[in-house]
């Protein structure tokens, strides 16, 4: 199935994302690296000697989302920001069963590409379920774990999606509400207006599969994940609680729902870094 509901929106989503890529605002290299599941697209900013830092955006997004806060983080990492595959960036449209070990193989070619045997991750809702998914196949490669609101700790909440649902049919106005709900956002927001056009254009898949006590056992590295306490979309009770259990270090922000400016994960990995947790 095509990702995109028509050739002309998936030229308009193409040519907003090469219009925040030119406004990118550190010094990058663009990489097309060739994977399994066709040709992925990444961005590498910050000193090639610095630890190495993967970043997972989340789902109808690319990684023009982590714009506001990659000068910080490419001052203190070699900072590679992936498209993931099957979304609105610029890699193949491929969109494997998530309940597959696909795309640990093809993060595996990813890594294997730039020459990176063990990293640090940092990633966003359903990139948070990526960077998890691979770090419960693959503690060995994992040195840290950062995670931003994200799935797979509980199911995704059925009463926002059937309110999502009423307000659609209320045309502009109802979607605009529908959006602004499940980000957290004002309904003026800019980061609203923009995935309304994402949202006319794009289709989002399905929400990604929980994982078992057994998967998170496996999270050897050091965990930290900070989660919203008003997140319409994704649970932050289970998401601390169960992560907890496996050992991570989790903060609810209150007032506070799936997007967010604040970036508390960066004190984490500053500090996994400073105590050699992680290298090349």
């Amino acid at each position: 199935m095509n990702i995109y509901k028509s050739e002309a929106g998936a030229r308009l989503l193409r040519e907003r994302y090469l219009e925040a890529l030119a406004a990118w605002p550190v010094a990058h290299e663009r990489l097309r690296i060739p994977t399994a599941e066709g040709e992925t697209f990444a961005l590498a900013s910050g000193p090639e000697s610095a630890p190495p830092l993967v970043l997972l955006h989340g789902s109808g997004s690319n990684s023009a989302e982590w714009a506001p806060r990659i000068a910080s983080l490419a001052e203190r990492f070699r900072v590679y920001a992936v498209d993931v595959i099957g979304e609105p960036g610029l890699s193949a449209e491929t969109r494997p069963p998530l309940k597959s070990d696909r795309y640990a193989l093809w993060l595996d070619a990813v890594l294997d590409h730039v020459g990176v045997t063990r990293a640090a991750f940092l990633g966003s809702s359903l990139g948070g379920w990526l960077a998890l998914d691979y770090a419960t196949r693959r503690p060995g490669r994992v040195a840290a774990l950062a995670l931003r609101c994200p799935a797979g700790l509980g199911p995704m909440k059925k009463g926002f999606a059937v309110k999502a649902v009423l307000l659609t049919l209320l045309g502009e106005r109802g979607r605009r509400r529908a959006m602004a709900g499940a980000l957290g956002e004002p309904l003026s927001s800019p980061v609203v207006a923009h995935q309304l056009v994402v949202a006319a254009h794009y289709r989002y898949r399905g929400g990604p599969p929980v994982f078992g006590d057994a998967a998170l056992a496996r999270l050897t590295m050091p965990v930290y994940a900070v989660a919203g306490a008003e997140d319409a979309m994704v649970g932050s009770a289970p998401t601390k609680r169960r992560l907890e259990a496996a050992g991570a270090r989790v903060d609810v922000l209150p007032g506070t729902g799936h997007y967010f400016t604040a970036s508390p994960e960066l004190a984490f990995l500053t500090e996994v870094t400073a105590n050699g947790d992680f290298t090349t």
